[in-house]
């Protein structure tokens, strides 16, 4: 079985993945997080990602980590064996959002990195889990252990990302797109252009996830997968 490479997203950990990693190692696949909180720039982690990896991996990343995963197909593409984009979009910031990601930093700069992860919260999970304690409580959790400075340089990686979709038609691993159906970041709109896009690709859109399906719908999020793995 190839090993499995992934990258999560923004102010997250390997807790992201929790569900997914138990279900890969009892399916006897080795699973390594690649490190996304040591660089400022998305090609930067990408060229990390790939001195520590494996010769030939499956490669899948969530929203941040996606983009990650673009950049290495454009770096190391005969590598990867099956790649994986979750909730994630192909186009490069707007002017309005890297003007927000700017005023995060600045808060968390200031000690105020737990109130930008509570204000993030509501838009990283379906409508109907804003108010899931246990839930919140895992996603505030991981934004402590990622820390301010960490956060900055994702921030900064994020805004200075280019646009991957005159790439996505070069991608030609066997290809999943997956997005929650509620996610109002990277909405199921950017997965079909995503999609649209990448040659063959299977698009796995998931009832009831937002933003962050491996925590919120982690039996329907690691059944995709694991189809996606043995097709």
């Amino acid at each position: 079985m190839d090993p499995i490479v992934l990258v999560p997203g923004l102010l997250c950990t390997d807790a992201l993945y929790a569900p997914q990693i138990a279900a890969f190692e009892a399916d006897g696949h080795t699973v390594s997080v690649a490190d996304h909180r040591s660089d400022d720039t998305i090609p930067g982690i990408a060229e990390r990602l790939l001195r520590d990896a494996p010769e030939r991996f499956v490669l899948a990343g969530l929203s941040m980590g996606g983009y990650v995963a673009m950049e290495v197909m454009r770096q190391a593409p005969r590598r990867v064996t099956r790649l994986a984009l979750l909730d994630t979009a192909a186009r490069p910031d707007t002017p309005e959002q890297t003007a927000n990601r700017k005023r995060q930093i600045r808060l968390a700069e200031a000690g105020r990195l737990d109130e930008v992860a509570a204000a993030l919260f509501p838009l990283f999970v379906h409508e109907d889990r804003e108010n899931d304690p246990e839930l919140r409580n895992a996603v505030l959790a991981m934004a402590r252990a990622t820390g301010a400075e960490a956060f900055a340089r994702q921030q900064t990686a994020i805004m200075n990302r280019i646009d991957s979709r005159p790439h996505l038609a070069a991608i030609s691993c066997p290809t999943l797109v997956l997005v929650g159906e509620g996610d109002r970041l990277t909405p199921p709109d950017r997965a079909r252009e995503m999609h649209e896009l990448v040659p063959g690709s299977r698009l796995e859109i998931i009832p009831g996830g937002g933003h962050l399906p491996t925590l919120e719908t982690p039996g329907a999020t690691t059944a995709a997968l694991r189809a996606f793995l043995a097709a």
